[in-house]
């Protein structure tokens, strides 16, 4: 679809950004609606100032050859630090450009909040799940998001989201027992993807970090497909699709035995939506 917004004048487009945990991602929108020049910055400890120093100078660099941009929309659930940073590295790079830190609403984009209180609802999943329901309409969908926190959307092909399920991420449940325990190693994604490394699917450990990450990551691929099959049944046996992202979805898809697709972008996809829903709503109401 074409954004009337971004039209008219070569070279227009927006910055969406997602906020999330322990990364920033970032694109640019098109008139199109299509991502462009996609990118993302690290941001585990936003209290460090020596780290918010590197985040910044990563920022800039990414974003030192972009045209200024219409305006800027973002979806923040890694709190006000994050936040500020933010903000003051936005001020630095495009002083005065419009922006806007969305929330979740009861119904937007074809998408109905099934949350009592809808704001509750972390933009993310809401920005995720209306780029979902957008890149494959009329489809039921399970919407796995395998960052920090395991999230988890079951989303009906009319666009209700009937509730979901959240879990510690992989790698915040290996560093949990490294932290908690008194003999089990911590270990980071990397060195967990390199004990599992050459192992078709995942089997019986025969050392500490190969049982440690293996343990984890069947926590994780037997919550996903519970979740599956409980969908499945509760629509009648009808076909689910179930999307999978985040950082840990390189390491974890292929331990799953059930169906599903990568699609590595859907809170992006979804804040153009929200972006362009949101300006055309504004617009005729002025």
């Amino acid at each position: 679809m074409i954004d009337p917004d971004l039209t008219g004048t070569a070279g227009r487009h927006r910055l969406v950004i997602d906020a999330g945990n322990s990364r920033t991602k970032w694109a640019l929108v098109h008139a199109d609606g299509g991502l462009r020049q996609l990118g993302a910055f690290s941001h585990e400890n936003p209290l460090d100032d020596a780290q918010g120093d590197v985040v910044a100078r990563t920022a800039e660099l990414q974003w030192d050859d972009l045209p200024t941009p219409a305006d800027i929309w973002i979806s923040n659930v890694a709190g006000q630090h994050v936040a500020a940073r933010l903000s003051a590295m936005l001020d630095a790079r495009w002083p005065g450009i419009a922006r806007t830190t969305i929330v979740s609403r009861h119904s937007q984009c074809g998408v109905t909040n099934g949350y009592g209180e809808p704001a509750q609802l972390g933009t993310d999943r809401w920005a995720g799940m209306i780029g979902a329901h957008a890149a494959y309409p009329r489809e039921h969908l399970l919407i796995v998001t395998l960052g920090t926190a395991t999230t988890i959307e079951a989303l009906r092909a009319d666009g209700i989201f009937v509730g979901g399920l959240i879990a510690p991420g992989w790698s915040l449940m290996m560093r949990s027992l490294g932290e908690h325990t008194a003999q089990l190693p911590t270990l980071t994604p990397a060195s967990a993807r390199s004990a599992l490394a050459g192992k078709p699917g995942l089997t019986f450990g025969t050392d500490t970090p190969a049982s440690l990450c293996a343990g984890c990551a069947l926590a994780q691929t037997g919550l996903i497909e519970h979740a599956y099959l409980t969908w499945r049944a509760e629509l009648g046996g009808a076909p689910v699709r179930m999307v999978l992202g985040g950082g840990a979805a390189d390491a974890l898809a292929p331990a799953l035995t059930v169906p599903h697709t990568r699609h590595d972008h859907l809170i992006l996809s979804g804040l153009a939506l929200i972006a362009q829903d949101e300006v055309a709503t504004l617009r005729h109401s002025a």
